[in-house]
C-alpha cells in the first residue's frame, strides 16, 4: 500500500507543534529542512547543514517515490529485514546533499536515494530513522 493512502489527510505537525504540511499535496511536495523536519525529542537530525553535529544521520527510511507512492523492493520487505541484500528508499530530512549542496536531486524529505543495506543505514547518511505519521 501507498504512504499516502495510509497517513491520512493532514494536517501534520513537528514535534514542536510547527505545521510541516496542511495536506497531501504539500506533503509531497515539500523539500527537506533541517528546522522542520526534527526528531520525535523536537531535536533537529544531524545532517549536511552548516554546524550540525556528526555523524550525518540525515537519510530517513520512507520507501516512497517523491508522490507518496511506494517504490516496490525498496522497503526493507516492508521494515521486517535487516537482510544486507535488501535496500531502501530513502529522502533527506534537511534536503541537503553532499557539501551543504541544495540541489534539486538532494532536496526532498521523501525520497532521493536507495539506501544499500537494511543491515546497516550508517555508511550513506542514516541511522535507521522513520517517520510517524499520526491522527489527531
Amino acid at each position: 500500500m501507498h504512504a499516502k493512502d495510509r497517513i491520512g489527510a493532514g494536517p501534520w505537525y513537528n514535534a514542536k507543534g510547527a505545521l510541516v504540511a496542511a495536506n497531501l499535496t504539500e506533503l509531497h511536495e515539500r523539500y527537506g529542512d533541517h528546522t522542520v523536519f526534527l526528531d520525535e525529542k523536537g531535536e533537529m537530525v544531524p545532517g549536511q547543514w552548516a554546524g550540525s553535529p556528526t555523524p550525518n544521520q540525515h537519510d530517513v527510511l520512507t520507501g516512497t517515490a517523491r508522490d507518496g507512492t511506494v517504490v516496490l523492493g525498496q522497503t526493507c520487505a516492508d521494515w521486517t529485514s535487516e537482510d544486507p541484500a535488501m535496500t531502501a528508499q530513502v529522502g533527506h530530512s534537511d534536503g541537503l546533499g553532499p557539501n551543504m549542496s541544495d540541489a534539486e536531486m538532494y532536496r526532498p524529505w521523501n525520497s532521493v536515494h536507495v539506501n544499500g543495506n537494511c543491515g546497516d543505514t550508517a555508511p550513506k547518511g542514516g541511522n535507521g530513522r522513520v517517520y510517524c505519521f499520526a491522527a489527531d
